[in-house]
């Protein structure tokens, strides 16, 4: 089963992340906060992180470099999924360890799409 974390303060981003992405092979974690974020990635074996970059306490920028410092999240996928979308936010998002950067609002097409590309061995395609 693949695990995915939602960091991100706003219910509705996260509700939409969850019935987009979540169903019998996909568990969807959610933190609105960074530390929380945190704390879920360290107790759980997550596959896949969305951050958004302005969370209360760290950042999205903060848990992403804190995240790619642990060697046990090596493996794991790191998409920043913000409203920060000016193409130095991206850089400061990608310098920081993420896969890929998302801006909002976002597709749930686009979600699925990425989540493929970076998760090849999830066979949950578009169906």
């Amino acid at each position: 089963m693949l695990s995915v974390l939602i960091a991100d303060d706003e219910p509705y981003v996260v509700e939409l992340v969850r019935v987009t992405l979540e169903d019998d092979r996909v568990r969807v974690f959610e933190a609105a906060d960074g530390q929380t974020a945190l704390a879920v990635a360290e107790a759980l074996a997550i596959d896949l992180v969305l951050l958004d970059v302005h969370l209360p306490d760290l950042s999205g920028l903060e848990v992403c470099r804190a995240l790619r410092a642990n060697p046990r999240f090596a493996s794991a996928r790191i998409v920043m999924l913000t409203a920060a979308a000016q193409q130095d936010d991206v850089m400061r998002g990608l310098a920081a360890g993420a896969d890929d950067y998302l801006t909002k609002p976002f597709s749930p097409v686009r979600l699925l799409s990425l989540v493929d590309r970076l998760l090849p061995r999830v066979a949950w395609h578009l169906e």
